[in-house]
């Protein structure tokens, strides 16, 4: 038979440990199990009312599973407002070195003497700061265009800058640091979405001219015009990811005038895809011809 709901007042819309508020005869251990409740981990719930985010995940992990801990990697970047990981993906969080306490299922642990300048709280968690994040981020092993996008979309929430970014990864030390140096170097800070970062990329590594990066148009009078992903300024050409272009009831009109004003400045150009990117021998060979032309 279902436990019936029993919600007490000050549980509502609250995370809590189990065991505490057992032990403080608020609810019984069968209580818990009911459907007023989710568990997030061991002895750690939720009220049911709750949207379990992987923010609220990390914030019960460091405050009540392991109190003590830091909120580090990608779900530190969560926290500063990076789409960096999953509402269920493991929660990553710093202890340190020698600490007894032990690691529980849905959290990775990592052993690493943290500065006290290197951590801050963000709405009342304790996380590490957006530089020494962006140096884990880079730490952290996989493809090195992955790592550099997520250290864009970390300098382009404007929580940090990138100068403040590549001198903690210039002074950074210990496992990974070779590898946080080259990701920083690489980054840029002005991408809109991690696509962007690979198509930037992309196009530093081929053989065409270097683009310039969210580059402002300006017409014949100096009026604005766009301000375009990428753009060689002395052809008139630009380069846009498919993601700028909704393609929404609501955004064609604006979607097709801002085109036109491109167009009519004496501008060509070149969308980009998904697909576009899964084939960069031919997106670099269009690329070239449309510069050439």
């Amino acid at each position: 038979m279902p436990i019936r709901p029993l919600r007490p007042a000050r549980l509502r819309g609250r995370v809590f440990r189990g065991s505490s508020q057992v032990a403080a005869g608020r609810l019984t251990k069968a209580q818990l199990r009911s459907a007023a409740w989710q568990r997030l981990f061991r002895d750690v719930y939720a009220c049911s009312s709750v949207v379990v985010t992987h923010e609220v995940r990390a914030g019960a992990a460091a405050l009540l599973l392991l109190p003590g801990a830091v909120v580090s990697g990608r779900s530190a970047a969560v926290l500063w407002g990076v789409d960096a990981a999953r509402p269920a993906d493991d929660v990553e969080l710093t202890l340190p070195p020698g600490s007894s306490a032990s690691t529980a299922p849905g959290v990775r642990v990592r052993r690493w003497g943290l500065a006290p300048e290197q951590v801050t709280a963000r709405r009342g968690i304790p996380v590490t700061t957006p530089e020494t994040t962006a140096v884990d981020l880079g730490r952290t092993p996989g493809p090195v265009e992955e790592s550099v996008a997520l250290v864009d979309a970390l300098v382009a929430c404007r929580v940090t800058e990138l100068d403040a970014v590549r001198a903690a990864a210039a002074a950074a030390t210990g496992p990974g640091c070779r590898r946080a140096r080259r990701v920083v170097a690489l980054a840029d800070g002005l991408a809109g979405s991690p696509q962007e970062t690979r198509l930037r990329l992309l196009l530093h590594a081929s053989r065409l001219p270097r683009p310039v990066a969210q580059h402002t148009v300006l017409d014949a009078g100096g009026r604005f015009v766009a301000r375009v992903d990428f753009a060689w300024p002395d052809r008139r050409v630009a380069v846009e990811y498919e993601g700028r272009w909704h393609g929404r009831p609501q955004q064609v009109a604006s979607d097709r005038a801002r085109l036109n004003r491109l167009t009519a400045a004496g501008w060509r150009v070149v969308f980009v895809t998904s697909e576009d990117l899964r084939e960069p021998d031919r997106l670099v060979a269009r690329l070239a011809a449309v510069l050439a032309a």
